[in-house]
């Protein structure tokens, strides 16, 4: 299955979860592409002793997973790429969702 995650924001509790979902779903054989927009591409910041969303999103990296990120977010929040948020664009978002077989939206 290729699974396509949204994330739009920066709860860390939400983003930990919606990257459980992703590792899970790597681990079990599936492609996952993650893609961050509007608060999402805050990502790589958020601090929270109880969710460590940075490692999870790493784990997420180095089992194969993919995350892009809104240019027009990141440049709005005067932010640079990362290596968790990518500069990316529209059409990436237009393609993850359109060859997802199924799509999760945070």
């Amino acid at each position: 299955m290729k699974l396509g995650i949204v994330i739009t924001r920066s709860d860390a509790e939400a983003v930990y979860n919606a990257l459980r979902l992703a590792l899970y779903s790597l681990q079990q054989g599936d492609k996952v592409s993650v893609f961050l927009s509007g608060e999402g591409v805050e990502l790589d910041q958020i601090q929270d002793p109880r969710f460590d969303v940075v490692e999870l999103a790493e784990q997420v990296l180095a089992s194969g997973g993919r995350f892009l990120a809104c240019g027009s977010c990141l440049k709005l929040r005067q932010a640079g790429a990362s290596q968790v948020c990518p500069l990316s664009s529209l059409a990436d978002y237009y393609e993850l969702v359109r060859d997802s077989d199924k799509l999760v939206t945070v």
